[in-house]
């Protein structure tokens, strides 16, 4: 018999993200689902070459339960990257952000240190594909579905580069995957 706590630690195993950034602005109600109001804030993540990544966050009241402007202060985030798809004008646009499980707001002491990785245990749902970029670097796009409880799933789309770009674009629909990296953001 599968208990609700071995099926918590299990989906937590296919999916974990762990964040230390800065809020880029307050927290926005977002929605409610029943009685419970969710928010969304961007966390900005600098990265070693010192770009920037603004890394959406959602988040229900109960795991915020905040009372003050949080802008500018340095969060650590423990939860689970999912993706929706969000019906605007007769069209459909998926939307991804880290579902929070955890929020803690670091003292000032702990400021100014920043980190960003994901891991995911799924299963490849669309062919790979492979390319190279003007400047020849190798990289092969992916998605991956990553299960979640309630029969729902997450569509997670994955750059590879490099050997791993050539090993992921030799793979087949169904494959199970796993993958440690982290999450970027970028402008269109």
């Amino acid at each position: 018999m599968i208990t609700k706590k071995r099926m918590e630690k299990h989906i937590l195993v296919t999916n974990e993200v762990f964040i230390i950034g800065k809020t880029a602005s307050e927290f926005q109600y977002s929605h409610r689902v029943k009685d419970e109001c969710f928010y969304t804030v961007n966390v900005i993540v600098e990265r070693k070459s010192r770009r920037i990544d603004y890394i959406p966050i959602m988040a229900s009241e109960a795991v915020l339960g905040l009372s003050e402007n949080m802008e500018g202060n340095y969060v650590y985030i423990d939860g689970q990257f999912r993706s929706y798809n969000q019906h605007i004008f007769g069209k459909s646009r998926m939307v991804l952000s880290v579902f929070a499980k955890k929020i803690e707001f670091l003292a000032k002491e702990e400021s100014g240190c920043y980190y960003n990785q994901i891991y995911l245990d799924g299963y490849l749902c669309k062919e790979p594909i492979y390319r190279k970029t003007p400047m020849g670097r190798e990289v092969t796009d992916i998605l991956v579905a990553v299960n979640r409880t309630y029969n729902k799933a997450d569509y997670i789309p994955c750059i590879c580069w490099g050997k791993n770009a050539r090993f992921a674009a030799r793979l087949s629909i169904g494959f199970h995957i796993r993958l440690l990296g982290r999450i970027q953001s970028r402008e269109y």
